[in-house]
């Protein structure tokens, strides 16, 4: 089982729930497990698409592309477009 927390109002209202336990037999991505699973974690990828959410795995910072597998612990969190990354301009 692999265990996806919801953080932040924005992603639970989308998701409806807060905590998800997941049975999956092998690793795999962080993407390939939402999309598997896309009935209950579909809405997630439009705000990890537009880079509104912060992926860790196992308590560390993650990507879409991270590797999980049985009793890895994944938490996804909403953050604002306000938040600055690093990756963009800041605006004006």
């Amino acid at each position: 089982m692999v265990t996806v927390l919801v953080f932040g109002r924005t992603l639970q209202d989308a998701v409806g729930e807060n905590e998800f336990s997941i049975a999956t037999s092998e690793a795999t991505t962080v993407r390939k497990l939402i999309e598997a699973n896309a009935g209950q974690l579909g809405p997630l990828l439009r705000f990890i698409a537009s880079r509104e959410a912060l992926i860790t795995v196992n308590k560390k910072v993650g990507t879409e592309d991270t590797v999980v597998k049985n009793g890895d612990t994944v938490k996804v969190s909403f953050q604002s477009h306000n938040a600055y990354d690093g990756t963009r301009d800041i605006p004006m």
